[in-house]
């Protein structure tokens, strides 16, 4: 499994690459596009939609998307801040909010409907900020990818090797309070290595508050992860899709990333309107 694991996050890895430094920004937007309605396929099983409900929940997602790709290229830049400012503030209610609520109650949704727009809540701003954080650069998008998969990775091995107080064992038993703290370590090496080769950073940020904002970054996204663990543990599957070989589905390799990039991205909507 691990090495398995291992040769998919690496081909993933390469391909990411060239389309984010490789692809015109009308090819990024219809990979994105495609991710997001992939993720919804994955989202429609876990919300137990299937057939032609299933199939008007794919449609009317890539709809939205759509939806927004021509509201850009049609409005002024002063209204596509005010939608996107929109978008990215229902995905913060969802992530600071509602999910955390979610996970400590432990609500059982069992509504189709309900858990569709909870899915719509989910996707559609992760895609959204995809663009736009791409859009300002391709490097800041990266940097905060890396930054959830080097949290992801650290988290995983410091498990393996030291957990022993689980984190949430009802929702998914293998996550620690070790992982965590691997995590926090794994993120902070990072940063420092990124603030030391970047003179850019160096010159405009401090260390001590990228290393909180890092931190910050890692609990939304275990949040991110466990939400998914939950839905997936209320569905009764082990994977959200069987996609990536190792990984499982789409939504089992970005759960982390829907948690953090639109609250990244709303973060620059709300310094680009100040």
């Amino acid at each position: 499994m691990l090495r398995s694991r291992v040769i998919t996050a690496l081909i993933m890895l390469v391909l990411l690459l060239a389309a984010l430094f490789g692809l015109p920004e009308s090819g990024w937007v219809t990979l994105v596009i495609l991710m997001v309605l992939q993720a919804s396929l994955e989202w429609a099983r876990l919300s137990k939609l299937a057939g032609r409900p299933a199939t008007i929940y794919w449609a009317t997602t890539l709809v939205a998307m759509l939806a927004v790709v021509w509201y850009d290229a049609s409005h002024t830049l002063n209204q596509q801040h005010l939608m996107h400012l929109s978008l990215y503030l229902i995905a913060a209610l969802l992530w600071i909010i509602i999910v955390p609520t979610w996970l400590i109650v432990g609500w059982q949704v069992k509504q189709p409907v309900l858990m569709a727009l909870v899915g719509w809540a989910v996707v559609i701003p992760t895609g959204l900020a995809m663009m736009d954080l791409r859009q300002i650069s391709p490097w800041l998008l990266l940097f905060i990818m890396c930054l959830v998969w080097v949290a992801d990775s650290a988290a995983y091995f410091a498990g393996r090797r030291f957990g022993k107080n689980k984190l949430a064992p009802s929702i998914s038993p293998g996550k620690t309070w070790e992982g965590v703290a691997g995590a926090m370590l794994g993120v902070s090496v990072y940063v420092v290595l990124v603030w030391s080769f970047s003179q850019g950073l160096a010159q405009y940020a401090m260390l001590p508050v990228l290393l909180l904002a890092a931190w910050w970054w890692v609990g939304l996204a275990v949040i991110g992860d466990l939400f998914e663990s939950a839905i997936k543990r209320q569905a009764g599957v082990k994977d959200s899709g069987a996609l990536l070989p190792g990984h499982g589905g789409l939504l089992d390799r970005i759960d982390a990333l829907t948690s953090t990039l639109p609250l990244a991205a709303l973060v620059i909507a709300m310094q680009n309107l100040a």
